[in-house]
């Protein structure tokens, strides 16, 4: 497999209708060749590119911030002496100011498959920023590690945010390539944008489903995607980030557990097997104990879950780590009917809203996990006409 950043870095004939352009990038420490030179440092070597400046997105362009909602500030890049500019810090859209360092973008960004993972949003704002400055986008695409499947329910109109970039779907099985298009069409953005295409990308094939597991390094796109079995998880595990259950921060492997000192994991697990085992396919769930080091618990013994999707654990086209997850909260809400599950704080800078309505984009996961006379059948019905019409929206956007 071959990204759009290496076609683009060895074929010098894709490169030249930008010659006497100012180039930008935007980039994350996952931005980088087959050989982990890093897209910015890669492209500095190429005489016929004029960098003129950089951004970087949630997190910095080469990784500086651990946690959520932790902004990075813009500086000048010590080695190649251009300004890198921040879109989570003072802004999430570029300013004019910034737009006009450069008149192409360069778009290099490892997503993870997921709505709610905030790159997305990035990239829906500098089209948009383009669209109105006149600017070109190109698009070095990249795989989805997590494959073509599509899970999840439909972000509603009203609920957009910063991680909620659009009417799509938790997992929405595009890369970001297909994602632009997407925006571009939807949005009926007028802009100029290009897409360096992935060569050989085969998403159905194992082992890695998406990812050239063996093939390709595994860099975190952000610090708490360590692995693919990770990425694999996390349209489901994000979810946890709106409850008061530990995710996993502040443990070696976040966002593929979950857990609490006050709840009883194996009783979880049992209960997820007799609502719903239709769901708990292609994986295989653990009870563990865990500590975080950091974040919710820290410091708590903490009886959990694990959900393991390594090796023959695995069967891509069945595991559902949406419903998986939805599954564990309905069983943590039947076992214990008071527990305090939601967490209630500005999540992504949201007010007046609970975290798990803005993960999922409306309050139809919540009000079907807190219904004590909802059924798994009640969520499957209304999951997949959603799943269904994303499917046939996108097929005119898939490039592979």
């Amino acid at each position: 497999m071959k990204t759009g950043l290496d076609s683009f870095i060895t074929t010098p004939q894709l490169r030249l209708p930008l010659a006497n352009k100012r180039i930008a990038l935007l980039a994350h420490p996952a931005s980088v060749t087959n050989d982990l030179t890093h897209s910015l440092d890669a492209l500095s070597k190429l005489d016929d590119i004029n960098l003129s400046a950089a951004f970087g997105p949630q997190h910095g362009l080469r990784g500086d911030k651990q946690d959520n909602m932790v902004e990075s500030s813009d500086y000048t890049d010590p080695h190649h002496h251009i300004p890198v500019f921040s879109l989570y810090g003072d802004v999430r859209r570029p300013s004019d100011a910034m737009m006009d360092t450069f008149d192409v973008l360069l778009i290099d960004l490892q997503d993870l498959g997921c709505r709610i993972y905030t790159f997305i949003t990035t990239l829906r704002y500098m089209l948009e920023a383009a669209a109105k400055h006149n600017k070109s986008v190109w698009i070095l695409d990249r795989p989805n590690p997590a494959g073509r499947p599509v899970e999840g329910l439909l972000l509603q109109s009203g609920w957009e945010s910063f991680v909620g970039a659009g009417a799509m779907p938790m997992r929405h099985g595009l890369t970001m390539g297909e994602m632009a298009n997407w925006f571009v069409a939807t949005l009926k953005l007028d802009l100029d944008c290009h897409i360096i295409p992935l060569q050989d990308w085969q998403p159905d094939s194992a082992p890695g489903y998406g990812w050239a597991l063996g093939e390709r390094t595994w860099i975190n796109p952000s610090p708490n995607a360590p692995n693919l079995w990770m990425a694999r998880c996390y349209a489901g595990t994000v979810m946890l980030e709106g409850t008061s259950l530990s995710e996993g921060r502040g443990t070696t492997r976040p966002l593929e557990l979950f857990g609490a000192p006050d709840i009883n994991a194996r009783n979880v697990i049992k209960k997820m097997h007799q609502l719903a085992p239709q769901w708990l396919q292609g994986c295989h769930l653990g009870e563990i104990w865990f500590e975080p080091t950091f974040h919710k618990h820290q410091g708590k013994l903490c009886s959990g879950v694990q959900i393991y999707v390594e090796n023959s654990h695995y069967k891509h086209q069945l595991f559902k780590p949406w419903r998986l997850q939805a599954l564990a909260f309905k069983a943590i809400r039947h076992l214990y009917p008071d527990y305090a599950l939601w967490r209630d704080f500005p999540y992504e800078y949201e007010f007046g809203k609970l975290a798990i309505d803005v993960i999922n984009g409306s309050t139809l996961l919540r009000d079907w996990v807190d219904d004590s006379t909802s059924t798994a059948n009640d969520l499957e019905t209304l999951a997949t006409e959603d799943e269904t019409q994303w499917k046939q929206q996108c097929n005119d956007f898939l490039l592979y």
